[in-house]
């Protein structure tokens, strides 16, 4: 089993940074993907960004060149840097990691962290 501990959430004005952290402990392999998704009322829960264990990202376009996420291997952590945040970026932030075993994903999730931008 793997566990996952969020978090940075909070209250921010708009074009504010927050700072999401996720740190994974348990069963983890070596090879993964961690990364963030998010969910806002209403609306369906949405890929953010996402890092692969060997450095590779990927981000939603309506977050590219205002979010970075980064990861620290050796502490099992992934972090959400949001600049230039915007109102419809609130939402509750849930982390994520996916790993393969034995040709099996195994996809693990936070408990989420609220996130809320005020116009």
């Amino acid at each position: 089993q793997v566990q996952l501990a969020e978090s940075g959430g909070g209250l921010v004005q708009t074009g504010g940074s927050l700072r999401l952290s996720c740190a994974a402990s348990g069963s983890i392999f070596s090879l993964n993907t961690m990364g963030w998704y998010r969910q806002a009322p209403g609306k369906q829960r949405e890929s953010v960004a996402h890092v692969t264990s060997g450095g590779s990202t990927n981000y939603a376009d309506s977050v590219k060149g205002r979010f970075t996420i980064a990861r620290d291997n050796a502490k099992n952590t992934v972090y959400l840097q949001m600049n230039s945040l915007k109102p419809e970026d609130t939402a509750v932030y849930y982390c994520n990691l996916a790993q393969l075993v034995y040709s099996t994903q195994y996809d693990y999730w936070g408990q989420g962290t609220q996130v809320t931008v005020s116009s």
